[in-house]
């Protein structure tokens, strides 16, 4: 019985140690029957043998202890190892995982690669064609240039002969007025002779006939003396009025006023000069000589016009040197000048009238009871006293505020609004009144600007005037 319980024992042992039968199984009981044992398992390690045998020899009638040579710390830490290789190759195999995660973001990685690469080759080949288009563009841009060059060379030559034709152009036109007006000159002096001389042939000694007249050229800045004509007896002068011929014998001929120069119309006018007409004045305390329209007319007399617009004749879209002299014809529309003003203005206290007429002939008037100019060194900045009148105040706004031109900016705008108004005034930001801007005809008028010559209390600003004359007397 008890051998039978030795048999259970090993066969236990055994059947616990089978984890670890591929390396080892030995088995030692007694002395002879253990070598026997070891025998077998040295046979079945050989390679041919498939599985290991064992072959126990159990005597009849065992004397002594049995021992039992049994491998189970080996065995535990058999199964410790097989733990910790489980973990090892589920941590493989998570990392596997991971790898072949990575593995898929990498194929997904390679085909944008790929594409990248397609897309690549098109853009090469897109290059290479835009390459090949900007080169021959640029030969092309070489010949535009060329022809750009010629063609500037060509409109610089064609700009410098329409210059040079304008220039002669004005010079024609500026000796045409000039000879326009000695020839209106010379008619007024001849009828004037008419009326004055009587043609008779008395048979008296021939003497020397001598008028003197106080009369000047009407072109504003022209010679400014008078001018003295002799005419022998017995000659003749041709009148363009009449176109007939006037004998003259012994007349002479003296206005009944003395020949000036005067210091203003005013005093032409208590000198006896009662018509309106062009005479020569010389500002007191200076020898500075000047030529203006003198009304005799109009408001009792005495008015020295400084600035009349009537037609439109006269462009006054001018520079800031020719508003200082002067500009147009004494006898329609013209500009005295800013430094004739000045000198006009400085010899006495002068009052200014502003008479204006709509294209409905209605007429009105605005008047200051006082007028000065600055001199050059304060761009000729007005002075304005109080207003009276029919017409509304406009030019208040304009007190104390500097003259502007196209070409010398003095307003207080960030423009110049000599520019948008076409024209030279004592600008502000910009305008209640423009007299020297564009002259329209029939009143109203479209323009992108306020550029015309308008009065803003009489028709508003876009209302363009038929005539303006501006003149000073003194207080």
């Amino acid at each position: 019985m008890e051998t039978w319980w030795t048999l259970l024992l090993l066969l236990l042992t055994v059947l616990l140690g089978q984890a670890g039968a591929d390396r080892k199984g030995n088995v030692k009981v007694g002395g002879q029957q253990g070598q026997s044992c070891q025998e077998q398992m040295s046979h079945s390690s050989e390679p041919k043998a498939s599985r290991c045998s064992y072959t126990f020899v159990v005597p009849q009638q065992l004397t002594g202890a049995v021992c039992v040579t049994s491998r189970t710390a080996a065995s535990k830490a058999n199964l410790s190892e097989v733990a910790a290789l489980w973990a090892e190759m589920r941590r493989q195999k998570g990392q596997l995982e991971e790898l072949r995660a990575l593995l898929g973001r990498d194929n997904g990685l390679v085909e944008e690669v790929r594409a990248l690469r397609a897309e690549s080759s098109g853009l090469n080949a897109r290059l290479t064609q835009t390459y090949a288009q900007l080169l021959q563009q640029v030969l092309q841009s070489k010949d535009l240039t060329l022809e750009q060059q010629q063609l500037e060379s060509l409109l610089l030559n064609t700009t410098a002969q329409v210059l040079q034709v304008s220039a002669s152009y004005n010079e024609l036109e500026r000796k045409y007025e000039m000879l326009n007006s000695k020839v209106t000159n010379q008619s007024e002096l001849i009828t004037r002779l008419e009326k004055q001389c009587q043609v008779k042939n008395t048979g008296l000694p021939q003497q020397v006939f001598s008028v003197e007249t106080g009369e000047a050229d009407s072109d504003v800045q022209r010679d400014q003396s008078a001018t003295v004509f002799r005419v022998e007896p017995g000659s003749t002068v041709f009148s363009p009025a009449t176109e007939q011929p006037i004998f003259l014998t012994h007349c002479v001929v003296h206005p009944p006023y003395p020949t000036g120069p005067w210091w203003d119309c005013q005093h032409v006018l208590d000198s006896g000069g009662h018509t309106s007409g062009i005479y020569l004045l010389r500002p007191r305390n200076t020898n500075h000589l000047l030529q203006a329209w003198c009304e005799q007319d109009r408001a009792q007399g005495g008015w020295t016009v400084i600035q009349r617009r009537l037609d439109g004749s006269v462009n006054f879209f001018r520079t800031w040197e020719q508003y200082k002299q002067g500009f147009g014809n004494l006898n329609g529309e013209y500009w005295l000048g800013l430094e004739h003003m000045y000198w006009l203005t400085a010899q006495a206290d002068y009052r200014l009238r502003v008479m204006l007429e709509d294209w409905q002939s209605r007429q009105v008037f605005a008047e200051y009871n006082h007028f000065h100019l600055e001199p050059e060194s304060d761009s000729y900045r007005l002075r304005l006293g109080e207003y009276n009148g029919n017409a509304g105040d406009s030019l208040s706004w304009h007190n104390n505020k500097a003259f502007t031109t196209l070409d010398r900016d003095r307003d207080a705008y960030t423009g110049n609004c000599a520019h948008y108004q076409k024209g030279g005034w004592w600008y502000h930001m910009c305008a209640h009144s423009n007299l020297n801007g564009v002259w329209y005809r029939g009143g109203h008028y479209r323009s992108r600007y306020q550029d015309g010559v308008y009065w803003a209390e009489f028709h508003g600003g876009s209302y363009s005037l038929k005539k303006v004359t501006m003149m000073i007397k003194p207080i």
